[in-house]
């Protein structure tokens, strides 16, 4: 039976926490009273959460499947294999450490009931550190001036998508993407509703500052031009401004003759312009690499095993 629900869960060395995960996670799916299942994405994990993953599928094949990559290819990946092994109507992604309340799931899919094709999530009181919620709301308001994505929490990974959405995703070929905000682009009727936040179950954050500086990268040069835009529009003020400045002090030279004051001022300008100047080589070595990592056409990811329920038989 085509299941109406599929709950995607990405898994990095989660295996100090997958027990608690278990034992909330298929109660309140069952108590929702639908046809569901549950797709794990193994990527690459270090530990026993493997096994642990293969442990449920046959303890319930009925509900459970295990996509089990060969290394570690990130979150995202992760997710976008997810998509395209689910075949419910409605998809929820959800990770695994527990800080999503499972029993949140039944009220995104009332949401999506109701008529949207994308419900995104608001923590309610957040659970993070305070360095990653002041750079999660920066990061936020910055989004919202360079794209049209409007996502209040953008770090919150509990979504609900419709088929149709979910469908447009797997036709892309994207090998860097955030995935909620590529989602976000093709929705018609997106919402969002608040949900609860709780401290990780167990482990820790797989997400170095390194990481996430890396993933609002992709998000900002993935999703607009505003940037190479704004570097333009930059190089043209500061040239009408050296300009300016030459006239200036051209005409100083013939009026006051030869000097030497203001010789540091001079330095100080040249340093700013040498650090513009490396900034935009940066950011077009942003949007270049982007190109380079897709132009090569390698895999986004590769799959080790599946573990799945075929024709009552336990199929890899």
């Amino acid at each position: 039976m085509k299941p109406e629900l599929s709950v995607v869960i990405p898994v990095y060395s989660e295996e100090s926490g997958l027990a608690k995960l278990f034992a909330r996670l298929y109660p309140a799916l069952d108590a929702l009273g639908m046809h569901y299942e549950i797709v794990f994405i193994n990527d690459g994990s270090r530990d026993s959460s493997a096994q642990i993953l293969s442990d449920q599928f046959r303890a319930r094949p009925d509900v459970t499947r295990v996509v089990l990559f060969n290394g570690n290819y990130g979150q995202h990946m992760a997710i976008l294999a997810g998509f395209e092994a689910t075949r419910g109507d409605i998809v929820v992604t959800l990770d695994a450490d527990l800080q999503n309340p499972p029993e949140e799931i039944g009220n995104l899919v009332a949401k999506v009931r109701e008529g949207y094709d994308y419900v995104g999530s608001i923590r309610r009181e957040r659970q993070d550190s305070a360095w990653r919620t002041i750079a999660s709301k920066a990061m936020n308001r910055l989004r919202e001036k360079i794209t049209r994505i409007k996502m209040t929490d953008q770090g919150n990974m509990l979504r609900a998508y419709d088929r149709n959405v979910i469908d447009l995703v797997n036709q892309c070929s994207e090998v860097n993407t955030f995935v909620p905000a590529l989602a976000y682009t093709f929705s018609r009727h997106p919402t969002e509703i608040v949900v609860e936040h709780e401290e990780r179950a167990a482990g820790e954050s797989k997400y170095s500052l390194y990481s996430l500086i890396r993933l609002n990268f992709y998000l900002v040069t993935g999703f607009s031009l505003v940037p190479l835009q704004f570097l333009s529009l930059l190089g043209i003020g500061l040239s009408f401004a050296s300009a300016l400045l030459f006239v200036y002090l051209l005409v100083r030279r013939f009026v006051l003759g030869s000097e030497v004051e203001g010789v540091f001022t001079l330095f100080a300008i040249t340093f700013f312009l040498i650090g513009v100047i490396l900034f935009g080589i940066g950011l077009l070595g942003e949007y270049i690499g982007r190109i380079y990592q897709q132009v090569r056409s390698r895999p986004r990811y590769v799959l080790q095993a599946i573990l799945e329920e075929k024709n009552n038989n336990d199929q890899l």
